[in-house]
């Protein structure tokens, strides 16, 4: 589940980078260029800017390819309170949340759900080149609102099959509107489901084929 890892560091911060988890949503380059400056030969200089506000940068990196690591003392990134799932139209499926994937624990993760990931389970752009297509939103059928409390949030890739969450979690839509709230759940990860964002068996006329955990 681990990747390389790539450091940059200054007396008060280091930033660690996974070029395999990256998906290019450039949120970091949008907010603090001064730093994240992919047209320098070191595309992240910690050196320009505040522990502060490097760390309030990385922490809005929705695959979780950026994360750090205070050295001075400051604050770390705080574990969300509420597990999040949002569907991204035609896109990843981004979680927030206390995560844990195969033994690992993360805060922000974006898993793949086109089935075409060379880095499963997590997203590396593939549905652009396939043109996956969906649209971000479930049917009002498929709406759910039940009372959760919060806490872990285990997400197993199941050997080519869906993901199998576990813990109270929440799905947004494509209009960042809470459409689904419960404890246990299967996603669609082979792309072809006919009840997106929900596993409804399709992996298995397709033969999906991936690894599980």
């Amino acid at each position: 589940m681990s990747s390389k890892v790539h450091n940059y560091e200054s007396e008060a911060i280091t930033v660690h980078y996974e070029p395999q988890r990256c998906i290019h949503a450039e949120e970091c380059i949008k907010r603090l260029s001064i730093v994240f400056d992919r047209k320098q030969r070191l595309w992240i200089q910690v050196e320009n800017a505040s522990a502060d506000a490097i760390a309030a940068t990385v922490e809005q990196c929705p695959s979780g390819a950026l994360h750090y690591t205070r050295k001075d003392g400051g604050a770390l990134e705080a574990k969300p309170a509420t597990n999040t799932i949002h569907l991204d139209p035609n896109g990843a499926l981004y979680v927030r949340g206390d995560i844990h994937i195969g033994g690992e624990t993360y805060y922000r993760v974006a898993l793949c759900r086109c089935g075409a990931s060379q880095h499963k389970p997590f997203c590396d752009n593939s549905h652009k080149n396939i043109n996956f297509q969906t649209d971000g939103l479930i049917s009002d059928g498929n709406r759910s609102i039940t009372e959760i409390v919060g806490g872990a949030l285990t997400i197993t890739p199941e050997t080519n099959g869906s993901y199998w969450v576990c813990g109270d979690f929440e799905i947004l839509d494509a209009n960042g509107e809470v459409v689904y709230k419960g404890s246990e759940q299967w996603l669609c990860r082979c792309g072809a489901s006919s009840n997106k964002p929900f596993c409804d068996s399709t992996h298995k006329k397709i033969g999906f084929q991936a690894e599980g955990e």
